[in-house]
């Protein structure tokens, strides 16, 4: 794949950012705090990826909008409690960053994150200076609409088929094929290989630090 691609977009929960476990805890206490049943863990993590919203309304079909804004509120709560910093990154993952920006390419990250959550998370990690442009759920269409890509390949004057997708999950790349770009999917995160590979990304890579030795 070398000289194929201008402009990388990751997602960040799962992808570039070893959070997975932590969402899925803080989803099953916020329907604990409601009264509800607790999803188990994979269903939790089935719906990491789409906007906060649109995850309680898969986990909770029958919750009216009252309790979808408490469960959102919990959820919340819960998950910012927990202070993180540049060490939950995967492994090698803030070097691959900046190696890939010195060899010209463009990062975005297109995310299920609110834009709160995305900047603290960005400003933790000492990550936010790396990425070109950056889109979240509450300030376009969450995943797996096209639109957050779209946006972003726009703002990067890069042609779509100078384009990669690299996330952790189903919605990521639902997303990507949506967008009628390329994608790579990375099984460190939310969904198992054999799930990820039923949409035929270009390749199933074991943690996102792989990717380098695939472009350079």
């Amino acid at each position: 794949m070398k000289n194929r691609f201008d402009l990388i977009i990751f997602d960040w929960d799962g992808t570039l950012i070893n959070s997975i476990d932590w969402i899925a805890n803080c989803l099953q206490n916020a329907a604990i705090h409601c009264g509800l049943d607790m999803p188990d863990r994979q269903a939790a993590k089935d719906v990491i990826g789409l906007s906060i919203k649109k995850a309680m309304q898969a986990l909770f079909p029958d919750a009216d909008n009252k309790i979808l804004e408490q469960l959102v509120a919990h959820y919340s709560q819960a998950y910012h409690s927990k202070k993180i910093s540049k060490e939950d990154l995967f492994p090698g993952v803030y070097d691959m960053l900046v190696k890939l920006n010195k060899d010209g390419f463009q990062l975005a990250v297109a995310t299920g994150k609110n834009r709160a959550g995305l900047q603290q998370a960005l400003q933790a990690t000492g990550t936010e200076e790396l990425f070109c442009a950056t889109r979240c759920a509450d300030e376009t269409a969450s995943k797996p609409d096209p639109r957050m890509l779209n946006e972003l390949i726009e703002h990067a004057k890069v042609p779509k088929d100078r384009t990669l997708m690299v996330g952790d999950s189903i919605h990521d790349l639902q997303m990507a094929v949506n967008a009628h770009i390329s994608f790579i999917a990375v099984s460190c995160g939310a969904h198992s290989e054999d799930f990820l590979q039923q949409y035929r990304p270009l390749l199933c890579l074991q943690q996102p630090t792989q990717l380098l030795a695939h472009l350079r």
